[in-house]
């Protein structure tokens, strides 16, 4: 079971409010979870913000993935969003044999269809024309 941070939408029609939640990845967003971890209100000004960093540090200790928007709120209070990085800690390196696959791929060249081909060449047409005009 992959399990997610993500939040979990609650509140009336126009007036959103959202609890964050370790929840199944499988799961519906506003389904079944594991654990509140805490809530975020976007309407009130300025907007709301209460996290459990002990719980939530647990849960990413543990592998859990934080959304994207969970990974945006958890950086504005600067909490690590992944178990490997600690705070001071470098990113590990690609090895050489991954860039040198990236590269190869990067020097095939695409093909590109025959109708594409008549697309551009009317484009450029039609520039050349609208330049002489002017």
């Amino acid at each position: 079971m992959s399990v997610v941070i993500r939040l979990m939408r609650a509140g009336a029609k126009k007036r959103p409010f959202y609890r964050m939640v370790a929840a199944d990845s499988r799961r519906q967003r506003d389904g079944r979870f594991l654990e509140i971890l805490g809530h975020y209100n976007p309407v009130s000004q300025p907007y709301e913000l209460v996290i459990h960093k002990d719980k939530v540090s647990a849960w990413i200790a543990k592998g859990a993935q934080p959304s994207e928007q969970v990974a945006s709120l958890l950086r504005s209070l600067s909490i690590p969003t992944a178990a490997a990085m600690t705070p001071g800690a470098v990113a590990p390196a690609k090895p050489a044999a991954a860039k040198a696959a990236t590269a190869r791929k990067r020097a095939v060249k695409r093909t590109i269809s025959p109708r594409k081909l008549r697309a551009r060449k009317a484009r450029e047409a039609a520039r050349h024309k609208a330049a002489a005009k002017a």
